[in-house]
This record gives structure tokens, sequence and C-alpha cells, in this order.
């Protein structure tokens, strides 16, 4: 296979994405080892840490139930900064805009970015504006990037992980990869599946205050829960079990599913968080997280563990034992 093709046929968030930043992307930019690659750089000025995020964003279609293509990209950004434990502060934006674009829906998309961005106390302080010639955008792509100060002394990221850790989530499982799914096909649906479109600082707050018991925190985007727990299972070189009983999903979710052949644990989330604690401590993170009204739904989902390094398996409701594999390709282009 010609290994130029692979640019062209695969989206992000799958197993032949994390090659490419591996062996190319990134040794060729900035060689940070894997065990520093999170949702953001953390950088030291002047004594203080700063997080620093950039994401780009060309979800189809650009409005879905529950949000659209600017919503989603401020509060992806502000989910990134939050989780390095950082307060979101300020943010960028980059349109690229094809011609002819309707200047009624450009009016709606920055409405909702201004209020997202208000809504999670961040200021949107500089950006671009490029229009190409139709055809050669998809009608309009956003770029964001952001920087959120770290006002405390924890050290979160995805090595963190320790054997004995719970691992925790604040919700149901693939709303917003199936609610992009259910628009852009024209699915006509029983049931009004929401994307859980949100900005996660304000709960990640509540978390922080239980300390260094709080050892991983991330948003499982592209690739999903399963996608997502590999990688850190690689990045602090522990096992992660699930317990399949555990996984939160709503029942439309999980009937959209089935009937596609979808399986949820890599379907894309925006409003949703893994939570990797000391045990001592999960209960009283759990508490906290359900008082939040993003996560009402928390559960317990599953344990690190030094058995298998590397590795997430799923202790299945039938009693068995899986292996939960990184995604091949992407199970939903499109979706962010």
């Amino acid at each position: 296979m010609d290994n130029d093709l692979i640019l062209l046929g695969h989206g992000s968030g799958g197993k032949l994405s994390h090659q490419l930043l591996s062996d190319l992307i990134i040794p060729a930019l900035s060689g940070i080892p894997a065990a520093g690659q999170n949702d953001a750089a953390v950088v030291t000025h002047n004594g203080q840490r700063l997080a620093f995020t950039t994401d780009s964003y060309v979800v189809d279609p650009i409005f879905f139930p529950g949000g659209n293509i600017g919503s989603l990209a401020v509060n992806g950004t502000v989910n990134d900064l939050a989780m390095m434990g950082a307060r979101p502060l300020y943010m960028s934006v980059g349109l690229i805009m094809e011609e002819g674009f309707s200047r009624k829906e450009l009016k709606e998309i920055l409405d909702s970015m201004r209020e997202a961005a208000d809504g999670a106390g961040v200021a949107i302080v500089t950006g671009d504006t490029k229009v190409v010639p139709r055809g050669k955008a998809d009608r309009i792509f956003i770029n964001t990037s952001g920087v959120g100060v770290i006002e405390h002394d924890l050290v979160i990221g995805g090595n963190c992980a320790q054997p004995g850790d719970k691992v925790l989530i604040n919700g149901t499982i693939g709303d917003h990869g199936i609610a992009v799914l259910a628009t852009r096909e024209g699915l006509d649906l029983v049931s009004d599946i929401q994307s859980d479109c949100a900005a996660l600082n304000g709960l990640v707050a509540e978390i922080l205050k239980e300390g260094e018991a709080v050892h991983v925190l991330r948003d499982p985007t592209r690739g999903g829960v399963a996608t997502t727990l590999k990688e850190i299972a690689l990045q602090s070189q522990v096992g992660v079990v699930l317990n399949e009983r555990a996984l939160p999903y709503s029942s439309a979710v999980k009937g959209v599913c089935a009937i596609l052949g979808l399986d949820p644990l890599y379907v894309a989330n925006e409003g949703k968080l893994l939570v990797v604690v000391a045990p001592h401590a999960a209960e009283a993170v759990l508490e906290r997280m359900r008082s939040h009204p993003f996560g009402r739904g928390s559960a317990i989902i599953g344990e690190v563990t030094e058995d298998v390094r590397g590795r997430v398996a799923m202790d299945t409701a039938a009693g068995g034992t899986r292996a939960v594999e990184m995604l091949a390709g992407e199970q939903l282009p499109r979706i962010c």
C-alpha cells in the first residue's frame, strides 16, 4: 500500500491516526514522548504553569441536535484545557468558509460560539477568516486554540494512572456521535438523541477539590471511551479492566448502535470525561460529580491493574472477558 494514501483514507481517532502521529508528525515537529501526549501541552512561564491546546473542527452536518460546529469548537477547546486541570482563559478562532456561505447560518454559528464562551468564562481574543472557492471547504471549517492557567500543584496526565485506581465517567456514552450520524443520514429515530456537547471546566473544578487523588482526566472524543482508555493504558503502562454492567448508555443510543452494527464504546462524546482516581477517593469523587449538572449520570466503570500492561479488557455481562482494542480507522468520520 502507498503510505501517502493513509493521509487521504482515514480520519482522526483511530489506530492509523495514532501511528501517523507517533511515526511521522510528532517526531518531525516536537519529539514529545508518548507519556507527555495529552489533550493540551503544559508549559511554564515565569514560574506559572499554563495549558495550551489547538484543534480543528470539520463536523458534518454543521448543525445537529444539541449544538453546531461553533459551540462544538468552543466547548471542545475548553474541555481540552480542563483535562489538564487548567482554568481556561483565552481562545482564538480561525474560520475557513466557502464562497457563498449563508450569512444567516454564519451568524447563528458565531452567536453560539459567543454563548458557549461566555458560559465557560472564556474570552475569544483573536482570530482569522479565510474564504475559499465554492466546493473547496465543505461550507465551513473552524480552528480554535486555547490557553488556560493551572492554579494548583497537581500533576494530571495520561501517564499518571496507578494500579488500584478507579475509572469514572460522568454520564451516558456515545450520544454526540449518534446524534451527528442520525442527522447526517436522515435517520427517523423514534427517540430524540441529543449531542452531549458541553463545557466541562466547572465539573473539573469540582473534581479537583479531591486534590492529589485525581490522577487522569481525559475527554473521550474521537475513538470514544475504548480508544481513550487504551491510550491511557499505554501512556501509564498499566492495564484497565472495564465492567460492562456499569457502563452507562441511553436506551436510544444502544438501540441505534445495535441496528447499525456499531459499538458505542468507540462512538465520540463531546460532553463526557473519564476520571482516574485513587481508590480511597473514588466514592467522594463520584459524589462530587453527581452533584454537578453535567455529572448526574456519573458511574464507576472500571479499575486500573498492573496485569497485562498497555491493555484494556472488559468483564462482560455474560461472565467472560474480552479485549478492548484501539479503533482501527474511524468508525464515524466527520463527527467533530
